[in-house]
């Protein structure tokens, strides 16, 4: 429980962890009234097509529960991730980790309980974030092009309690990528281009490319989250949910290893 109360002081009495709160409600609840207000646009530029007689060529984008919650699963986990890599990187940067293992010989507790602090919290901020989200897209949509926003089905739920499961485990990936690389500028660089640039890439390798797809994290995550993203899955949604699992499992085991063998 010391360690518990050291890192909720440590992580309370910063600014940057207050910060990236109201940068994850804004992007979340912003980015939900962005798309309820393009597709209430997009139904009624449609509609005055089709009341001129002219041929709209595309459908309306009628979005899903998974486009009201993407500001939240997506940029606001980012942010997430981000603040979880910083809690590790910023010790190691200002030599504050010696005081810290010095104070808790079992280093491997340490990260544990900062994954665990940050993640349980992203974790809840998320979920009602979620709500929220909804909230604003199916308000800003309108009735008829908010139509798909319902909370009714699997479908539907699993992208609103599947975000902040999704949440606490990048936490522990970022954590994990913090205390293997130590350095601020590297960790962010590679959990945002990760998942933003590098797995979309593979598409571009053709039947090569197409095949490593179904076996990519982050892509992976997305499925369960309710995108399918065009990718030939060799699984379901949970079977996904199950294989980010395992490679986050894999990544913090690493993290834990490594952490204890080398030096602070």
């Amino acid at each position: 429980m010391g360690v518990v109360t050291a890192e909720r002081i440590k992580l309370t009495s910063t600014k940057s962890p207050w910060w990236c709160t109201v940068a994850i409600i804004a992007l979340g609840l912003g980015l939900a009234a962005v798309i309820g207000l393009t597709s209430k646009a997009s139904l009624n530029a449609y509609n005055d097509q089709i009341a001129n007689g002219e041929n709209p060529g595309i459908d309306p984008f009628l979005p899903t529960l998974a486009d009201a919650v993407g500001g939240v699963s997506g940029f606001g986990v980012l942010v997430l991730m981000i603040l979880a890599a910083l809690a590790v990187t910023s010790e190691y940067r200002f030599g504050i980790i010696r005081t810290t293992f010095q104070a808790v010989p079992k280093r491997d507790s340490v990260l544990v309980t900062k994954a665990a602090l940050i993640g349980v919290s992203g974790a809840v901020l998320t979920f009602l974030l979620t709500f929220g989200a909804y909230a604003i897209a199916k308000a800003t949509a309108g009735s008829e092009a908010g139509a798909l926003l319902t909370l009714s089905g699997g479908e539907a739920w699993r992208a609103i309690y599947g975000v902040p499961i999704y949440a606490l485990l990048c936490v522990a990936l970022a954590v994990a990528v913090g205390s293997l690389l130590r350095q601020s500028a590297g960790a962010i660089a590679l959990l945002l281009l990760w998942p933003l640039l590098i797995e979309s890439l593979f598409g571009l390798f053709g039947k090569v490319g197409r095949e490593i797809q179904p076996f990519l994290p982050f892509a992976n995550a997305n499925h369960f989250l309710g995108s399918d993203q065009g990718i030939d899955w060799h699984w379901g949604p949970w079977g996904s949910l199950v294989y980010f699992i395992a490679f986050v499992a894999v990544i913090f085991g690493a993290a834990l290893v490594v952490v204890n063998r080398r030096d602070a």
